[in-house]
């Protein structure tokens, strides 16, 4: 928090988040330009020249391989800014510093230092007949001021949407990472993988080096990114080419691979993520952070395992419940839903798995449905709180029925409510009641993750709270889950003392008081404008 200015207006995050979030969304045509962005630049004095870059697109992948760069980078002892999107609970998500997203107060000024600027550029654009900011270029611009201002040594970057056109692409990437390209975001991208490739490869600047990873389209999108790294004299380094992943397999919280990159070879890295594409997001990202961190050769491989088993990815194949077992993940497209698919079955053994799925109207809903069938027992569709793009629930409910059949759909359009449906559909079939072999995925939008999230971690009762904390710990992918075996077995004998079995039902199971179930209502979950993926 600047001294000058320590929040002159009095505001709250949720003022500056509701200033910043009513602006006009990126999703937008009519402003495919980054005149708005170099203007504000421009009026800052150029800070995004101050540090080295790490710029990521591609249709997924983008945030997970973010934080792994990020968390490589910090490893080694470098200053970082990670600039990620869409963020699940609070707007601060978005920048974080040394792997610490900002305070409030940190949040609250930058927007203070800032906005001043943004009605000058707003003005500037309103005299040439051009749309003014938009909420995404307002806070890539705070991004890129707080880094400066920190000063960071490296900035990890996502891209928001594409690549040539995205607010966050007047940063000259030092390395340019472009993960899968695929279908998604067609009205604004084009309608074929050929048309978003060229898009997504505007982020590859002269003289980077870009990291491509695996390719589903991969004879029909790699011409385009050779092309474009040849004509920007780019270094070009391909996952199965020039970097592999090799010797993979599962293991506690995650998996163990050996990551071969330009550099060198790292044999047996733990990896704290689910599924073989978080692997390949790994070597994108030791493939990037090579480029960035000042030394030749390759990087110690003690540092490279100690940040890649630390790095948390909050919305990703995230188990955030154990008994039953439950597993947000924010992926919306076909792409995703494979990557899901294959990272559960690699991963667990359940016996039956009850999806909870909320999507966007404007999504391939049926296809994304349709991969992840097999695995579901049944599900339960739903609505999450971005009430304006949100798929209504009878609409979803038309279409679940078609891909899984009547027998296996079940409408709540309240997300609190879909959710202690399928616990509770899914504790009908515990013989033993444990939770062991059973478990529920909330999916389909990181909006409903980000919902969810909420739901499970700031309602938790008291009581479950403590319980789990003794029963049912979390896996640790640091492997520290009997550190505290002793406090734990005082804990148990102080709770026998003072909880009884009336004290826990379904609620608790599901992480909400009775109060607070019926507080949500048919009003669901704070809404938050969120740009969401």
């Amino acid at each position: 928090m600047s001294f000058e200015h320590p929040n002159r207006n009095n505001e709250t995050i949720r003022d500056v988040e509701l200033d910043i979030m009513s602006r006009p969304p990126e999703h937008n045509t009519t402003n495919l330009d980054l005149d708005r962005m170099n203007l504000m630049l421009d009026l800052l004095g150029h800070p995004e020249q101050s540090f080295r870059v790490i710029h990521i697109t591609g249709t997924n992948g983008k945030g997970s391989t973010a934080r792994m760069a990020e968390a490589i980078c910090r490893a080694y002892g470098m200053r970082t800014g990670l600039y990620t999107s869409p963020h699940l609970e609070k707007v601060n998500e978005r920048i974080c510093i040394d792997g610490q997203q900002l305070s409030d107060d940190d949040f609250i000024d930058i927007w203070d230092q800032t906005k001043d600027l943004v009605a000058l550029v707003d003005a500037k654009m309103e005299e040439q007949g051009k749309p003014k900011m938009s909420f995404f270029e307002v806070l890539t611009a705070m991004a890129i001021w707080k880094f400066a201002d920190a000063p960071v040594d490296v900035a990890i970057v996502e891209v928001g949407m594409g690549g040539a056109w995205d607010a966050t692409n007047v940063l000259n990437a030092d390395a340019a990472i472009i993960g899968p390209v695929d279908m998604d975001h067609m009205q604004w991208l084009g309608n074929t993988v050929e048309k978003i490739a060229g898009e997504k490869v505007g982020i590859i600047k002269p003289g980077c080096t870009a990291v491509i990873g695996p390719q589903p389209h991969e004879e029909a999108v790699m011409p385009i990114i050779e092309e474009a790294a040849a004509r920007n004299h780019a270094t070009l380094v391909r996952d199965g080419y020039e970097m592999t992943v090799t010797d993979r397999m599962a293991a506690v919280g995650g998996q163990v691979a050996t990551l071969t990159t330009p550099n060198g070879t790292y044999e047996g890295v733990p990896i704290a993520k689910f599924g073989e594409h978080q692997a390949h997001n790994a070597l994108a990202a030791l493939a990037a952070a090579e480029v960035v961190i000042p030394v030749n050769g390759p990087l110690d491989g003690d540092l490279v395992a100690e940040a890649l088993s630390s790095v948390k990815i909050p919305g990703r194949i995230e188990q955030i419940r154990t008994s039953p077992t439950i597993i947000l993940d924010g992926g919306h497209n076909v792409n995703a839903a494979e990557a899901l698919r294959k990272a559960i079955e690699e991963t667990y053994d359940f016996k039956q798995l009850v999806g909870v799925v909320a999507m966007m109207r404007d999504k391939q809903v049926e296809e994304y449905l349709g991969v992840l069938e097999p695995m579901l027992s049944s599900v339960v569709v739903t609505e999450n709180s971005w009430r304006d793009r949100v798929m209504p629930a009878d609409e979803l409910e038309k279409i679940a029925v078609e891909v899984f059949g009547r027998d296996r759909v079940v409408k709540e359009a309240n997300l609190p409510d879909a959710i202690q449906t399928a616990v509770n559909m899914v504790d009908a079939e515990d013989e033993l009641g444990v939770g062991y072999g059973h478990g529920v995925l909330i999916c389909g939008s990181f909006v409903t993750a980000g919902d969810a999230r909420t739901m499970l971690e700031e309602h938790a009762s008291p009581t479950m709270q403590q319980a789990m904390a003794i029963h049912q710990p979390v896996v640790d992918p640091d492997g520290e889950q009997t550190r505290q075996d002793a406090d734990d077995q005082e804990a148990a004998d102080n709770l026998d003392d003072q909880v009884s079995p009336d004290d826990f039902d379904v609620f608790d199971v599901l992480g909400l008081g009775h109060a607070s179930a019926q507080q949500h209502g048919d009003d669901g979950t704070e809404t938050t404008e969120s740009d969401v993926r």
